[in-house]
């Protein structure tokens, strides 16, 4: 008996043993891996700029004081002013919420979306012929053209925004999971499964969906980078968040017509632009390898 009870805690301490190992494995690889680093850092940042930065500045992003109009970036407003005197740092600040919202919910959307139609479209062959040529169809279409198209028939507004987009991503998502699918729908144990009786619901989201995780996750970072850059553009165009709300794209646009007059109008937006779209692309590189250090190809 008193045998049996020590083999029993000499597994357990083998077992937390393995656990801390593993842990400290994980933390190693994660901070050698640079671009993991970077890309977190820069996501960090963004995040805390957009959940406390609004409670941090005092102006009104909404707030017009025409006599302060294009004022340079001073003590008094550190970014300047827009053309009808509000303060820009306060609008970007509160523009982040609007653009990093948007591809947040499409990547979100998106993923979600994507992934049962990548899951059963790799189980079903007839629901893969029909599924894919219509991803394909629209995948053939550029994604700005898309979305443009879609907004003219939804309207500009914010929620038609990510309802535009979120149909724009999701083939992309439905793709890759359908390939990441596939190599598990042939393996032994599936069709062990299925000749021992188990439903397809069953074998779909209990087998086949936890090995697609990784490469979600990875190509949902990617979804967000482009969220933000395609929902900035359609803004930019006007079809997108409608003014006064801000965001990044409608304060560039706003700046394109001063931009000779009022610098910081594009320069900011366009700072914080190029930042998230950076360092969701570094977090999703940084992710691959580490989900997948076979693919980190930099590294010798």
């Amino acid at each position: 008996m008193e045998t049996a009870e020590k083999e029993v805690r000499q597994l357990s301490d083998i077992k937390q043993q393995l656990k801390k190992e593993q842990r400290q494995l994980f933390i190693k690889r994660f901070f050698s891996n640079k671009l993991m680093v970077t890309g977190s850092v820069t996501m960090l940042f963004l995040l805390l700029v957009t959940l406390f930065g609004p409670f941090l500045v005092s102006q009104d992003p909404y707030e017009m004081v025409v006599q302060d109009r294009l004022l340079n970036p001073s003590s008094e407003h550190l970014l300047g002013t827009d053309e009808f005197g509000r303060d820009l740092l306060s609008r970007i600040v509160h523009g982040s919420k609007v653009t990093m919202g948007v591809g947040l919910l499409v990547a979100a959307i998106a993923s979600f979306s994507g992934m049962v139609i990548g899951l059963y479209a790799s189980y079903y062959r007839i629901l893969d012929h029909i599924l894919m040529r219509i991803c394909d169809g629209l995948m053939s279409i550029p994604a700005i053209l898309l979305a443009i198209a879609l907004m003219a028939a939804l309207g500009p507004n914010t929620r038609n925004v990510i309802i535009a987009l979120s149909i724009v991503f999701t083939p992309h998502i439905a793709r890759v999971i359908r390939s990441a699918a596939l190599v598990v729908r042939e393996q032994t144990y599936i069709e062990a499964m299925e000749a021992q009786g188990a439903s397809a619901t069953r074998i779909i989201w209990l087998h086949i969906m936890p090995n697609t995780v990784s490469p979600l996750v990875v190509q949902a970072t990617f979804i967000f980078a482009e969220a933000i850059i395609v929902e900035a553009a359609l803004s930019f165009l006007g079809a997108g968040v409608p003014a006064p709300d801000p965001s990044w794209g409608n304060i560039l646009y706003d700046g394109k017509l001063v931009i000779f007059n009022a610098w910081w109008m594009t320069v900011f937006p366009g700072i914080m632009i190029v930042l998230s779209v950076l360092g969701l692309n570094l977090l999703g590189d940084g992710l691959r390898d580490l989900i997948d250090p076979h693919t980190n190809h930099g590294k010798k």
